[in-house]
């Protein structure tokens, strides 16, 4: 009688079978990642594609959902089961990118309470930027992804206008938030923490890191992992089979999202947070004051300027991550 041997892992790649120099760029490269994710409009899947890792980052996630990989655990064969995952690369991206999160909250955290109208006008640019970049990617556009981004936009500009400023901090609503950010960040040009800005959890996630709350974390972290094993699994579909119309409704969707981040605001009613400060429960957008106390406002030239920081950054990594695809390319 023949004997079936027991399913292994597959054999590690070259790229997997790494020195200490490679493991050390793998950290670097996460620190850069975690960086990324941290501001709205900055996509950690375009810092991993200047990084050359893009594919490799998203083939080692989308293994968490594959068969195999659950067929390894449940058999408790873990080194199987880690070789799958290419677990050695996603521990070292990893450890590079709590740091990250870690070193930049505060400033954010900062930024946000003491100038608020220059970071969001930042945030502003960025995703301007990320916007522009996604439709000059499209080399064709149709009557129909024409029609595909005018629907995202509309869409997203009524959803965001829905969305309340205070949402449930229960621990589904984190799961989820947490589900739908870590499908943007392997997609290169969709920011993660610009969807926890949609959902209004960007800023109630930076002061759990700072105040160090790790229950909320620990929740989002969840919803993270279950997203990698669905969510992520349609984004990918969608984009091997519908490529330019996902990115034509992406686009919208990140154009008409823009209501949301608009700098200024007027605040029309608060309440009481957990923390016993008083926060926006429903705001307005309006346009800024040109003149303040008799002189030009000067706070609209800074908004401008940082808008315009955002949207040079975007474009500037765009132009770095062709360079390093440039020597690929036969």
């Amino acid at each position: 009688m023949k004997t079936v041997a027991p399913q292994t892992a597959p054999a590690l790649s070259i790229r997997e079978q790494r020195s200490l120099p490679g493991y050390i760029h793998l950290v670097v490269s996460g620190f850069l990642i975690g960086g990324a994710n941290v501001v709205p409009g900055v996509s950690g899947g375009t810092m991993a594609l200047i990084l050359g890792i893009f594919e490799e980052l998203v083939e080692s996630l989308r293994m968490a959902g594959r068969p195999e990989f659950f067929r390894a655990l449940l058999g408790f064969r873990l080194k199987d089961a880690w070789r799958i995952i290419n677990g050695n690369f996603l521990l070292a991206i990893a450890v590079g990118a709590l740091p990250a999160v870690l070193v930049l909250v505060p400033g954010l955290e900062w930024m946000l309470i003491n100038q608020p109208v220059i970071i969001w006008s930042f945030f502003f640019g960025l995703v301007m930027g990320s916007v522009l970049l996604i439709v000059i990617s499209i080399q064709r556009w149709t009557p129909g992804l024409a029609a595909a981004l005018l629907i995202g936009a509309a869409g997203a500009y009524w959803i965001v206008g829905m969305v309340p400023v205070q949402t449930p901090e229960s621990w589904w609503f984190l799961m989820l938030s947490g589900g739908l950010a870590i499908c943007a960040m392997i997609l290169p040009g969709v920011s993660g923490s610009f969807i926890l800005v949609l959902v209004n959890k960007y800023e109630f996630f930076v002061r759990a890191v700072n105040t160090r709350d790790l229950l909320p974390i620990l929740w989002a972290g969840i919803g993270a992992a279950v997203g990698l094993v669905t969510f992520a699994q349609l984004l990918s579909w969608l984009f091997k089979r519908y490529h330019d119309a996902t990115l034509a409704v992406l686009t919208g969707f990140m154009l008409g999202s823009l209501r949301k981040i608009w700098p200024w605001k007027e605040t029309l009613e608060t309440y009481m947070d957990r923390h016993g400060e008083l926060v926006p429960l429903l705001e307005k957008n309006v346009l800024p004051a040109l003149r303040v106390d008799g002189s030009f406002n000067g706070e609209i030239l800074f908004a401008l300027i940082a808008a315009f920081v955002g949207l040079a950054a975007v474009l500037l990594i765009e132009k770095w991550a062709k360079r390093r695809e440039a020597p690929a390319q036969p």
